[in-house]
């Protein structure tokens, strides 16, 4: 593309270091932000390359200016880009949740610190640990902290000094040994602070390190011969025990890590975070990430990873991840397990990355189903490889058993939605005996040589029930009729689901929950019904033909009549006269029990 001196002039200015860029549209507004390794080598490559994304594309179109910070390395240049991120939200970068609305514990910074839920982080030297996904979680984590460690639940400003001046009286909940009583003194400052460690021990999921205070503290009040105050002990270590046994407990061996597993579809890529430490998940959480420009799951993720690291305040020295990703953390190993326990770890975060993804589906499938509907067609744009979304689907099956009655069915999807009083049948006219492909050929031929007649808009998408050979033949029609290169046809094959493409000799394989696939499925499936019932009317209709019309005097609506109301030819032979003459009268009853039975019957 051509550039204007400006940006030329800037681009041979870069630095070849770390750091970050900002692209910034004619008004000075910051349209993107990144990181790069080599700051020249990444910026410039925006502007010399054709771009396969559209919104890619417009990006450079619209920058007009570009600024960069240079930083000592890479890591510091990820950090600095995710936090810009956050603060200004250019309209082209993916969109970074802060998690406001997720609670936290907070453990204040006081003299006497307390200890309580909130969903408001503030900047006031208390420490936040969270956020919890569940507040279920949260709640256990914080009654077993009241279990162990029962530390003050007032609100009093409490220092040191006013406890010493006696300006403070202990509560009910110290009579009722939820609190040892330090307004009054009788807990120290010291005895409290180590409370409020053992706590944070806790809620960090260091359990092992909790057990083995509380060991050392039972012991030493046994040798002392206080066994009452010994046995409360033991019962803490018990509470801790069976809190560790309810917790997700994945290998020992593992001592502290962050995994991170990560599902996405055209719009949104959707990333679970585990939180390990000794060997059990203490935390997890999902959030969805906005895309903007197409970033790649590998991009997705080393924005996703400073992210959820800062939020929880990690310090884990290793970092499994579901994708392989070209970031350099000091101190930290980061990879990509093939097998093992840590693959086992990663396909976890990737299944509640999953399961993330369709609880926030269903929920704006119910809550906002025009936004639904959008997101699935553009998913579907995506699999596809479509050039438009597929407002308007069209979906043909074949029905015929051992060549009988052949007929066929198009039904017609709307938006995602089936279109019934769309649906058609048709009965095969030029096609004697089983032959699948002219059928198919026939009646694709039949419908679009209708619609163009009719000068009706043809369809975005055609699904033809079968593989290579029901598709080539609905190719041909296509062919014949000019519009071969004006909508988009695909075949699927119902035994392993692939799906086929013209001229592409492999068949694409989407995943089995796919969106994308379920409704090709569901546009199969109510095809197949759709004209199964069909070739079943016309079956009925042939054997009363050849059986019950063959009767002098009976014609298809005495036919039918008696179908209607013995529900089978089969009941029609059985019947006695009496039931016969209810349905058709005496006259008609006597000639079809004589031709059924060879005699004449008189009712009883």
């Amino acid at each position: 593309m051509e550039l204007s001196e400006h940006l030329s002039n800037i681009l041979k200015s870069l630095p070849e270091k770390p750091g970050v860029y900002q692209h910034l549209d004619k008004d000075g507004n910051i349209l993107y932000i990144g990181k790069a390794k080599n700051l020249k080598k990444r910026v410039s490559s925006y502007f010399q390359k054709e771009h396969l994304s559209g919104r890619l594309t417009m990006l450079v179109r619209k920058v007009s200016d570009i600024q960069v910070i240079v930083t000592d390395t890479e890591f510091d240049a990820l950090l600095l880009e995710n936090n810009l991120i956050k603060k200004y939200q250019p309209r082209y970068n993916i969109n970074l949740k802060d998690d406001k609305t997720y609670p936290w514990i907070c453990i204040t910074n006081e003299e006497f610190p307390r200890i309580f839920p909130t969903r408001k982080k503030l900047n006031d030297g208390s420490a936040y640990y969270g956020p919890y996904a569940s507040v279920k979680v949260m709640r256990t984590v914080l009654e077993l902290i009241r279990t162990l460690y029962p530390v003050r639940t007032c609100k009093m400003p409490m220092t040191e000094r006013a406890v010493k001046a006696g300006k403070y009286k202990v509560c009910l909940e110290y009579h009722m040994g939820n609190c040892k009583g330090p307004c009054e003194g009788y807990q120290t400052k010291e005895d409290y602070q180590k409370e409020i460690e053992g706590a944070r021990h806790l809620i960090k999921g260091h359990l092992n390190i909790v057990k083995q205070i509380l060991t050392e503290q039972m012991n030493a009040l046994a040798a002392e011969l206080n066994f009452e105050e010994a046995q409360k002990t033991k019962e803490k270590i018990d509470a801790l025990l069976r809190y560790q046994a309810r917790s997700s407990v994945v290998d020992f061996n593992i001592k502290e890590a962050d995994v991170f597993g990560l599902v996405s579809d055209a719009e949104f890529a959707y990333v679970n975070y585990l939180k390990i430490v000794d060997g059990g998940i203490v935390n997890s959480l999902s959030t969805e990430f906005k895309k903007k420009i197409e970033e790649t799951e590998a991009e997705i993720l080393e924005l996703a990873i400073p992210h959820f690291r800062n939020v929880f305040d990690s310090k884990a020295n290793e970092i499994y991840t579901s994708h392989p990703v070209e970031i350099d953390i000091p101190g930290v190993k980061i990879i990509t397990p093939a097998r093992g326990d840590k693959r086992d770890l990663v396909e976890l975060s990737i299944k509640n990355a999953a399961y993330h993804r369709i609880e926030r589906l269903k929920n704006l499938q119910l809550t906002d189903p025009d936004k639904h509907i959008n997101r699935l067609m553009q998913q579907m744009k995506s699999d596809l490889n479509l050039e438009v979304e597929p407002r308007h689907i069209e979906c043909f099956d074949n029905s015929n058993i051992q060549g009988t009655n052949p007929v066929s069915a198009c039904v017609v999807f709307r938006d995602g939605k089936p279109s019934k009083k769309e649906y058609r049948h048709f009965n095969v006219k030029t096609v004697e005996g089983p032959d699948d492909f002219a059928t198919m050929k026939e009646i694709v031929y039949r419908r679009y040589k209708r619609m163009l007649d009719e000068g009706q808009p043809l369809p975005q998408l055609i699904v033809i029930d079968g593989g290579k050979g029901q598709l080539n033949a609905a190719i041909e029609s296509l062919r014949e009729l000019g519009i071969e290169n004006k909508v988009k046809i695909l075949g699927i094959a119902k035994r392993l689901e692939e799906l086929y493409f013209p001229n592409d000799p492999l068949p694409l394989m989407l995943s089995k929950k796919s969106d994308t696939l379920k409704l090709l499925q569901h546009l199969r499936d109510e095809a197949h019904r759709f004209g199964l019932s069909h070739h079943r009317k016309k079956r009925t209709q042939s054997a009363l033909k050849t059986e019950i019309t063959e009767i002098p005097g009976i014609g298809h609506q005495t036919a039918a009549l008696l179908m209607k109301n013995f529900g089978s030819l089969k009941k029609i032979k059985d019947a006695n006269m009496e039931n016969l003459i209810q349905v058709v009268g005496k006259a008609k009853a006597e000639k079809i029990f004589s031709y059924f039975h060879g005699e004449k019957a008189e009712p009883n």
